[in-house]
Parts: structure tokens; C-alpha cells; sequence
């Protein structure tokens, strides 16, 4: 077997032309406004209870359907893509969220509220495995890893924005949630506009054959070939990684600054700033991250980070959620999460899934994580008044699993994929702008 990152170390990699990282962006932003769709309700959350009276176990499923609907999506999205062309559901996807985030905005009720959230977050859901999978078609098989990884700098950028408005406009009450929740129709009609003017060629089909071909992957889009060796374990395998380790991220990406101010004790504002003085450290190293994803540093370093995510977790546990622990816990998670998340989910999905189903398979793992999450963040309001401690050794407990899911599709997988992929599936290619 080959090993994908078998390229001297030392080996100058090929520059990227400069219209594949707008594909990159342009795709990115899918995982942008997943991320900001869940950070904006999960700041929001204190205001929309209020503001629409909500008891504690509404709080949480207010949270669960954004996750459920994102889990529904892709699960359809995916699958939709690979049918009838990625680059028609990339288009439509997005124009859908920015109707939802619109109703999400203006909602004057709950009922409306959860509307909103429906439509944005099927549309999300739709949209994150057709963007990746574009952006995998569209990659040369050297430059895959950090087209693919650049998505994830958008994911965290998400992040950051919701967190600084949420931050900025915290004494403002709805006016400031609708101001939050509004840049996303701003951000999602941009992105459709210049997404409409992306110029994507069809690829030969001499080109498919031959990517099919180089991955022993059987040819075509009929759901019988998602049922097969060459796409179950890696996606059995990526799945459980992501699952494991999205517990994790997912409830402190959505109850982060909710448990700061129930269980730590801070205000609302310090809770916002918290999140928001140790997110530039994440995105700067995501940065890092795509500039190694294609060479052997991405896998050896995730090694070492998954340990240093491990220990902060260990830590938040220790100290039972107390500020000086989880000041602690917030600068080694935003250290480590980079190399030791979901960029690797993103970037191993893509060297090991066959190129024919990308969408629908990873479509299927994006879907089941994503049901779990809901789950999860359905009960973790009363988990975390019950007993913070409890929740947070259960994630501590999934977040050493992912580790070893990780060590797993590394020294298995990897190992099997090939050294080079030709050229896009079912979807598109890319032409030069």
C-alpha cells in the first residue's frame, strides 16, 4: 500500500492556483454559516428565552432541532448532490439558509423562531458535504489536504464573528440577536451571487474512469456502492471519530458561554469575552494547519494534540467547571482543536471515501453526528444543572475516544489511500477564471 503523505519532507509543495482557493472560500463559507448558524442561537439563547418566555427544556430543544435539521441535510444534501449535479444543490442550498436565517431574524414568535431554524439549518446541512466535495473534485491530488483544510479556517471564522457580535452587542437585547442572526442573510446572499458567477467545467469521462480506477472504487453514483467495503470503513471510521469528538465541541460550541455563566459563575459579558479572547489563538492556528495538511506534520502533530486535548478536558472535569479551570481548558482546546478536529475529519473523509459517493457518504456521517449532537444538546441543560461535573468527565471520556478513532483511520486508512487522485467526481471540475 501507498501512503498518501509519502513526499520528502522537505519537498517544496506546489503552489495552489489562486481560482481553487476561491473555491475553497466559496465553499468554505458552508461551514462558516454552519458555524455561525449554531454559535448565533447559542448566544442568543439567554434572549430568546426571555424574550419568548421559554422554560429550561425548550431552551434545549431549540438547540436540538438546529443540530437535528443540519443532520437531516446533509444526510439529503449529500445524497441529492451526487444524483443531480453538485453544482445545482450548491447553488440552491444557500439560497435556502438565507430565506431560513431571514424568518430566524424577523420571527415574532417562537413558532416562527423554529420555523426559521428548520429551513437554515436544512439548508446548512445540505450544503456542508456538496461544498466539500466540490472542493475535493475541483483539488489537484497535492493541494487536496489544504483546499479541503481551508474550509475549516471559515468554520472558525464563524465562530469568531457570532462570538464578537454577541460580545459587542451583549447589552442589547433582541435588537442586538436580530442584528447577529442578520449578517447571515447578508453573508449567504454574497456567497450566492459570486457562487452563481463561479465558472465550474464538466470533467471527461475519461477523467472519472481514471480516478475510479486509481481508487479501486466502483464507478457511479447508485446507492449500492455506499454499501461496500471501500466506502463503509472509512466512513464507519471517520464517523466515529467525528462523533466522539464533536460531543465535545458541540456542547461548548453551543453552551459554552451558558455554562460560564450557570455553572462558573461569570457574567454574560465575561462569558462572551472569554470565548472571544481565546478564539484568534484557534484561527491563527487553523491557518497553520492548512499550510501543513498536505504534508507528514499533519498526522504526526495530531498525535500530539489530541493528548493536549485530552488533558484539557481532564482539567475542565477537575476543577467541576470552576472560571480558573476553565480559563485554563479554553487556551489548551483552542491550541489543540485545529489539529486535533475537525479539519482532520474533513481532510481524512476526503483521501479515504471513494470519489463517486463523496457526497452521500460523507452526507451519512455529517447526518448520524449531527443526530447525536441533537441528542445531546437536548438534555445537556438538565445534565449540566444536575451535575456539571458528570457531563463534563462523560465528554472528557468521548474525546479520548475520538483519539484512538484517530490513531485508527491514520495508521488503516491513510495508509491505504492512494498517492494521487485524477480528477473529479460525478460533479464538476473547475475552470480557470
Amino acid at each position: 500500500m501507498i501512503r498518501f503523505s509519502s513526499a520528502p519532507e522537505h519537498a517544496e509543495q506546489p503552489p495552489i492556483p489562486k481560482h481553487l482557493w476561491k473555491v475553497a472560500a466559496l465553499s468554505g463559507m458552508a461551514s462558516y454559516l454552519d458555524a455561525a448558524l449554531i454559535v448565533s442561537i447559542a448566544v442568543n439563547l439567554a434572549i430568546y428565552r426571555d424574550h419568548y418566555d421559554m422554560g429550561v427544556w425548550m431552551a434545549g430543544a431549540i438547540s436540538a432541532i438546529v443540530t437535528g435539521c443540519i443532520a437531516v441535510g446533509s444526510l439529503v444534501g449529500g445524497r441529492l448532490a451526487d444524483m443531480f449535479g453538485r453544482r445545482r444543490v450548491y447553488n440552491l442550498d444557500i439560497l435556502c439558509y438565507a430565506i431560513g436565517a431571514v424568518v430566524i431574524t424577523l420571527a415574532p414568535n417562537d413558532i416562527v423562531l423554529f420555523v426559521g431554524v428548520l429551513i437554515a439549518g436544512l439548508a446548512a446541512g445540505a450544503d456542508l458535504p456538496t461544498s466539500l466535495a466540490v472542493v475535493s473534485d475541483a483539488a489537484p491530488p497535492d493541494g487536496r489536504a489544504r483546499l479541503v483544510s481551508f474550509t475549516q479556517v471559515m468554520w472558525v471564522a464563524g465562530i469568531v464573528v457570532v462570538i464578537f457580535l454577541g460580545y459587542v452587542l451583549s447589552d442589547t437585547g433582541m435588537v442586538g440577536a436580530r442584528i447577529i442572526t442578520g449578517h447571515l442573510i447578508v453573508a449567504a446572499l454574497v456567497t450566492f451571487l459570486l457562487r452563481a458567477r463561479l465558472e465550474l467545467a464538466e470533467p471527461s469521462e475519461a477523467a472519472q474512469q481514471e480516478e475510479a480506477a486509481a481508487l479501486a472504487a466502483p464507478r457511479g453514483i447508485e446507492l449500492k456502492n455506499v454499501w461496500n467495503r471501500a466506502a463503509l470503513l472509512p466512513m464507519a471510521a471517520t464517523f466515529v471519530y467525528y462523533v466522539t469528538w464533536g460531543i465535545g465541541a458541540n456542547t461548548f460550541g453551543q453552551f459554552g458561554t451558558y455554562l460560564l455563566v450557570t455553572v462558573s459563575g461569570a457574567s454574560q459579558s465575561l462569558a462572551t469575552g472569554i470565548n472571544l479572547a481565546f478564539l484568534p489563538i484557534a484561527l491563527v492556528l487553523t491557518f497553520v494547519f492548512v499550510r501543513i495538511a498536505d504534508t507528514p506534520w499533519r498526522d504526526r502533530l495530531f498525535y500530539v494534540f489530541t493528548v493536549v486535548q485530552v488533558v484539557a478536558f481532564c482539567i475542565a472535569s477537575l476543577t467541576a467547571g470552576a472560571l480558573v479551570g476553565m480559563l485554563v481548558f479554553f487556551v489548551l482546546y483552542q491550541i489543540s482543536n485545529p489539529f486535533a478536529g475537525e479539519a482532520s475529519y474533513k481532510v481524512w473523509s476526503q483521501l479515504t471515501l471513494p470519489p463517486d459517493t463523496r457526497g452521500t457518504t460523507q452526507g451519512l456521517t455529517y447526518a448520524l453526528s449531527r443526530g447525536v449532537f441533537a441528542g445531546v444538546a437536548f438534555v445537556t441543560p438538565a445534565l449540566m444543572d444536575y451535575s456539571a461535573s458528570l457531563l463534563l468527565w462523560l465528554i472528557t471520556l468521548c474525546m479520548a475516544a475520538s483519539g484512538v478513532a484517530g490513531v485508527y483511520v491514520i495508521h488503516v486508512l491513510i495508509r491505504r489511500s492512494p498517492e494521487t487522485a485524477v480528477a473529479p467526481a460525478p460533479g464538476l471540475g473547475v475552470a480557470r477564471t
